[in-house]
């Protein structure tokens, strides 16, 4: 290894090459498993993941899912090819974007690790979404944004839905480096605890940029909305309509820092009105089941015994299940109920929607934080130019769902 004061996967990228240009490791053989390197270097998987990423994108090896990895086919004409042309028996770096690197992936039958041999079409590069869930009309938005600017730049979108498990956001983080993906955008899922795969991303110098949820006192690439203001301000606009009764509510009791921060401009925006904070309108202490319709559930008989006139909701799938409720209860919206929804639950194919909602703009948030990764990815960004957080102002949107309270 030429350094040691090279960080620890560049190290790990080095120590193979120098095997493979003086010909200890030859086409086709296979190298270490992770475990085993690990071990070796007595580095973190991390390291030794992006080590490996690195070396498959540069064309040194090829990696196979389910068998490891292995020294590229041919690579010793590739590498005697190069001589004199800045590389050589000296183990000297191969161009990662010169004319032979294509040749080399096409010729190891690199495979992305995201479907059963499947190799991205060439010339593109891959980056990986992971998102809790893909249920509503805010995450389409979100990955329609993303996928405008990545396909421009020639990278494919591979999307992992985590099912809002830590465990499984964990195993996805670890599924895409291994894949080979060049960076990563990680919607979190709902956690009390931090994420240690995402910190080690961080401590490796991954890419990667957190979308709508943030990690408190640690910092990141991230881009998100003011959640603090977008409570503010449905509160401000029913207090404006003269309800004073407004609950604010979600479908998970799994914290989150978007809940907690929306929460908070809730209890602002009362404080500023002098109003007292009524914990029985804070409904954040049960989870919903969207697939069937219980009346004992505390939702409905919230709704049922009228303790509210209007109702936050924290995403738009909770404000139409309100909404139902409402119906069939043979309350009317918004003439006996006010609904606020974040997000808007249209499509917006053609249809306006109905529901008074916050919007968060998630088609520019998911353009902005690609952008972000890109830079990154092409190395557009100044050096110590530090992180890049954007927090995007929510905009209120009034349609049909909400109205003056009953006098």
């Amino acid at each position: 290894m030429h350094t040691e004061r090279q960080p620890l996967y560049m190290q790990i990228q080095q120590y193979f090459k120098d095997l493979i240009a003086q010909e200890k490791l030859k086409g086709n053989d296979k190298i270490p498993s992770e475990k085993e390197l690990m071990e070796q270097f007595d580095v973190s998987r991390i390291t030794v993941a992006n080590a490996l990423v690195q070396l498959a994108k540069d064309g040194w090896i090829y990696r196979i899912p389910g068998r490891g990895s292995f020294v590229s086919e041919g690579i010793e004409r590739m590498l005697a090819g190069q001589s004199g042309a800045g590389t050589g028996a000296d183990g000297g770096e191969l161009p990662s974007r010169g004319p032979y690197a294509p040749t080399l992936r096409a010729q190891a039958g690199y495979a992305s690790g995201f479907g059963a041999g499947a190799a991205p079409a060439a010339g593109l590069r891959t980056v990986g979404l992971l998102l809790p869930e893909l249920v509503d009309n805010f995450a389409l938005r979100l990955v329609q944004g993303m996928q405008e600017v990545l396909e421009s730049a020639n990278y494919q979108l591979h999307i992992i839905v985590t099912g809002n498990s830590i465990e499984r956001e964990k195993e996805a983080i670890r599924h895409m480096i291994r894949g080979g993906a060049d960076g990563l955008l990680i919607f979190p899922c709902d956690a009390e605890t931090y994420n240690e795969e995402i910190l080690s991303l961080k401590a490796a110098g991954f890419p990667f940029v957190l979308v709508d949820r943030y990690l408190p006192g640690i910092e990141t690439n991230v881009v998100r909305s003011d959640g603090l203001v977008g409570g503010q301000t449905a509160v401000d606009y029913l207090w404006e309509l003269g309800h004073r009764d407004i609950a604010i509510c979600s479908d998970s009791i799994l914290p989150t820092i978007t809940v907690e921060d929306r929460i908070n401009g809730y209890m602002e925006a009362l404080k500023r009105r002098g109003a007292l904070i009524n914990p029985a309108l804070i409904l954040t202490d049960f989870n919903v089941d969207y697939h069937k319709s219980d009346e004992d559930h505390p939702l409905y008989r919230f709704i049922k015994n009228r303790m509210a006139t209007a109702y936050i909701t924290l995403n738009g799938r909770l404000g139409v299940h309100i909404s139902s409720i409402c119906r069939k209860l043979g309350l009317q919206v918004p003439q006996d109920v006010s609904i606020l929804t974040f997000d808007d639950p249209a499509s917006g194919l053609g249809d306006e929607g109905e529901y008074s909602h916050i919007s968060q703009s998630e088609g520019r948030m998911g353009e902005q934080a690609a952008r972000i990764l890109l830079e990154m990815l092409d190395g557009d960004r100044e050096p110590g130019a530090g992180y890049s957080k954007i927090i995007m102002q929510p905009e209120l949107v009034v349609r049909k769902s909400t109205g003056p309270a009953k006098k």
